[in-house]
């Protein structure tokens, strides 16, 4: 997949206007789950995307452990936008990641997070 391609999807998915918007939900979901994730994980991840996309989410993980909210409070700061659009477009950029990514980094990102974040990536096993 394309950054350009990625960015288009977000938009679509999480009906944005511009494609500007649809950068900065990505960058904001990206760099919280890079927050949220340990050891390597985000830079695996990262080597899947797009290298327009990729930075956002690469280098080390921050180790921490939030909630699924914390990370929508999260992600709807650094985008300067309301919760309930931040859910949406962070949904939608989850969406663009299972589609952009193998399977097996897909199950590496899953099992770090908490049972709350299926609502966000999927439930385990299932295939985007």
């Amino acid at each position: 997949m394309q950054g350009e391609q990625f960015i288009a999807e977000v938009k679509n998915l999480a009906e944005l206007d511009t494609n500007d918007e649809a950068q900065e939900a990505t960058q904001a979901t990206l760099e919280t789950l890079r927050e949220r994730l340990a050891g390597n994980e985000p830079s695996d991840l990262a080597a899947q995307l797009p290298p327009e996309i990729a930075p956002y989410v690469e280098g080390d993980g921050g180790r921490e452990s939030f909630s699924v909210e914390e990370f929508y409070e999260r992600v709807a700061r650094k985008e300067g936008v309301g919760q309930e659009e931040a859910v949406r477009h962070a949904r939608a950029v989850a969406t663009v990641v299972q589609t952009a990514v193998t399977g097996g980094a897909l199950e590496d990102v899953r099992s770090q997070l908490s049972q709350d974040y299926e609502e966000l990536f999927g439930q385990p096993g299932s295939s985007a």
